[in-house]
């Protein structure tokens, strides 16, 4: 393939890519928006595997690799769980780091590549290598570490060490004063030992930075990882001279960028504040006020999976709240057999998702639509805020603070000023959990406690199963 075609290649790749984004933007358009990115990639690929850089003596190397890489993620695709999707990001957050972090290396050691360059674009082409390197290298560990956490073999509490901040501030002068002594480096040998030592401190960076992030920041750190795995495609880029590379990554960076942006918002939470961790932790306890209890008053009133049928059989209006707990119990499809029941029998059904709810942005909207509930029932938070008051029952399965009045009703609370669902303005609340454990955020709930509320224990799957059954019967 003729240079100038591949250029043609490339300009119709980022116009799909795009085109991807704009049509990721809405559920209707999702599936289409995939489909341009997935043409686009396949553009991509061919015009660089075919391409005028690569030889003939290469090719056979790179299909193998891509055959390889095919087989993963075919098989990645077959067995992973919609449920699993959070860590899957993560991975593959992971491996564009890795990529980064081992193209930045072979590009440093390629001493064909050095020779060729004059010394201001030598030292040029060394800052694009030391930089893709450093992001990708941080992108790599965070991603690990938020895939442990995502998965649960890592706990949500935050590990704020003591000096963290003094500790990321020193790790940065130690990274800018290696990266001075890289570009003055006489060889690729003398080179590669400021290199080693960047890379070291960049993925404890990594580490240390997702580690200090609670279980409620989530969402917020897989938008983050996400942006940053962009930069880091986009300093790939640089380092190899390839334009698509280059224009992709930045999309994904900057679109990754806003995504936080908007997890931030809300979540009431400022960007800066996320990545100083604290918020959300596992083992949590909110602090009381003096001469107040620790526990919110008042008992909670259980209900039985018959009596919530006949709760939903009765009602004219029902918003469904699906939360983390949906997901984990793989609920989504017995919520969708519900949902159809209901609307068959003339109730109004729909569904409301807070932007943070799950454990990556859009997590909640992923699962219904995969369980095929229709996208003209899904609604964000802010359409149907004003609605519950005219509601018969909402039923939340599975969240927490993102339906905690507290956050309303509590200044002292740490999640006071988060916009929340107002399932408690409903006639009847009903809430889906294991247990009376706390959300991401270890805040207690009072929404257990009112008097309109029901709590449903037990599994969500089973649970909703004896209800789908109480329903039909």
């Amino acid at each position: 393939m003729s240079g100038s075609l591949a250029t043609v290649s490339y300009i119709g790749a980022t116009i799909l890519f795009i085109l991807c984004l704009g049509g990721l933007s809405n559920q209707e358009t999702s599936r289409r928006g995939n489909l341009y990115g997935m043409i686009g990639m396949a553009i991509a690929v061919v015009a660089t595997v075919f391409g005028p850089q690569v030889t003939a003596a290469g090719l056979p190397w790179i299909i193998g690799a891509m055959a390889v890489g095919g087989a993963i993620g075919v098989y990645l695709a077959r067995t992973v769980q919609m449920t699993q999707m959070p860590e899957l990001v993560a991975f593959m957050h992971s491996m564009v780091g890795l990529a980064a972090m081992l193209v930045g290396f072979a590009s440093y050691i390629d001493p064909a590549v050095g020779d060729s360059l004059g010394h201001a674009e030598k030292v040029i082409h060394e800052v694009e290598i030391y930089l893709g390197v450093l992001i990708g290298a941080v992108t790599l560990s965070g991603s690990v570490v938020a895939f442990g956490k995502l998965s649960g073999k890592i706990g949500g509490k935050p590990v704020l060490l003591p000096g963290r901040h003094l500790m990321n501030l020193a790790g940065l002068l130690i990274v800018i004063y290696f990266g001075r002594e890289f570009l003055n480096a006489p060889t690729i040998a003398a080179g590669m030992t400021p290199m080693i030592v960047m890379t070291v401190i960049a993925l404890l960076f990594g580490v240390h930075m997702v580690m200090a992030i609670g279980g409620a920041d989530m969402p917020v750190v897989v938008s983050m990882l996400n942006s940053y795995s962009g930069w880091a495609a986009a300093a790939t880029g640089f380092m190899l001279n390839n334009d698509l590379l280059i224009v992709t990554g930045a999309l994904v960076g900057s679109s990754g960028a806003i995504l936080s942006y908007i997890m931030c918002q809300a979540m009431n939470r400022q960007f800066l504040s996320v990545i100083a961790g604290g918020f959300g932790g596992d083992s949590a306890k909110p602090k009381a006020a003096a001469g107040a209890s620790a526990e919110p008053a008042g008992e909670v009133n259980p209900i039985l999976a018959a009596e919530t049928a006949e709760l939903l059989r009765e009602a004219k209006s029902v918003i469904i709240v699906p939360g983390y707990g949906m997901a984990v119990a793989q609920a989504q499809h017995t919520v969708y057999e519900i949902t159809k029941f209901l609307r068959e029998k003339g109730v109004n059904v729909r569904f409301g998702i807070h932007p943070v709810a799950g454990r990556m942005p859009g997590h909640m909207n992923v699962l219904l639509a995969e369980a095929k509930v229709p996208y003209d029932v899904v609604f964000e938070m802010d359409e149907l805020n004003d609605d519950f008051p005219q509601t018969d029952v909402t039923m939340i399965i599975g969240a927490n603070d993102i339906v905690n009045p507290a956050a309303q009703e509590d200044p002292s609370s740490p999640i006071a000023g988060m916009p929340v669902l107002e399932v408690w303005k409903a006639k009847t609340s009903i809430v889906m959990k294991r247990s009376m454990a706390s959300g991401y955020a270890g805040v207690d709930n009072p929404l257990f406690y009112k008097d309109n509320n029901r709590m449903l224990f037990g599994d969500a799957k089973k649970m909703l199963d004896e209800v789908l059954i109480a329903l039909k019967s």
